[in-house]
């Protein structure tokens, strides 16, 4: 990336700088750089071409740890793009995070009036922004790709936008469901890798839920093989905890994750419903 405040076209005879543009997201892009300095992260990113310049996309993400949305956004910066992310609504209603999330424009998750949601996100795309959606929904502790839900694609086919596959790779070291964070300096490599874009059939073609089941498995697929395509150059010592039974690992199987996920959620079906689910917050 250039050094310096990039310049964008001249506005009302004047050149817009970014910082104009975006008067939050551009200052925390750079505290976020310095941090991830500081923690030594070693980043490997590869295919961010397929970022595109303008227009809207849906950045379709891997979930393996909790800070995978401050990595993702690093590829779309070869751009000079950034990405609006659907969160949760618990984390927009905290007092500290609530106020930056709205000021990055990101996107509010009710899990009350989902359909709200995903208007604004469909409203987004439209209007040429990055969505960021995960399409697992939640983090996969088998950290292979679990089963995806089928926004993503619906969103893509109604506004006419590609979905652009990304996977992320060593996150789970950092900061992952079930074992404490390490956000010192660990020196830890992370490897980016983003797909080609997708393109949905139109809306028009066929029956839209067919359509976007036959594209979520394609999408899945794709980024299954992204991520196998990472791994081949990345160290997994034999029984870590992050890496996956496949490669060795004392991770839990996909199938065994998968209960174990369906476990919590009948756990807090079960429970008195509080002001804040917890596990939504950090989820």
């Amino acid at each position: 990336m250039q050094a310096g405040v990039p310049i964008l076209p001249m506005k009302g005879g004047q050149p817009t700088t970014l910082t104009a543009v975006e008067p939050v997201y551009f200052p925390i892009i750079g505290l976020a750089r310095t941090v991830l300095a500081l923690e030594g992260l070693k980043f490997t990113v590869t295919g961010d071409e397929h970022i595109p310049a303008k227009g809207g996309a849906v950045i379709a993400i891997n979930h393996t740890g909790y800070m995978d949305f401050v990595y993702a956004g690093i590829p779309a910066r070869t751009e000079k793009r950034y990405i609006r992310f659907m969160a949760k609504k618990e984390v927009f209603d905290n007092k500290i995070s609530g106020p930056i999330m709205r000021a990055l424009k990101h996107i509010e998750v009710d899990r009350t009036a989902g359909a709200d949601s995903y208007q604004q996100a469909v409203a987004a795309l439209r209007k040429g922004e990055l969505v960021g959606v995960y399409p697992e929904a939640t983090i996969s502790r088998s950290f292979e790709i679990k089963s995806f839900k089928t926004g993503a694609a619906r969103m893509a086919i109604e506004a006419q936008v590609p979905i652009i596959p990304m996977v992320i790779w060593g996150a789970q070291r950092v900061w992952t469901k079930g074992f404490p964070k390490r956000l010192g300096r660990t020196n830890t490599p992370i490897s980016i890798k983003v797909g080609e874009p997708m393109y949905p059939p139109h809306p028009n073609a066929g029956d839209l839920g067919t359509n976007a089941v036959a594209l979520t498995e394609q999408l899945r697929s794709t980024m299954q093989q992204l991520l196998a395509d990472v791994q081949k150059d990345y160290e997994h010592p034999p029984g870590e905890y992050w890496v996956p039974a496949r490669l060795g690992g004392s991770a839990p199987t996909l199938e065994e994750a998968e209960a174990l996920d369906a476990a919590d959620t009948a756990k807090r079906k079960a429970a008195k419903p509080t002001a804040v689910d917890t596990e939504a917050v950090t989820e």
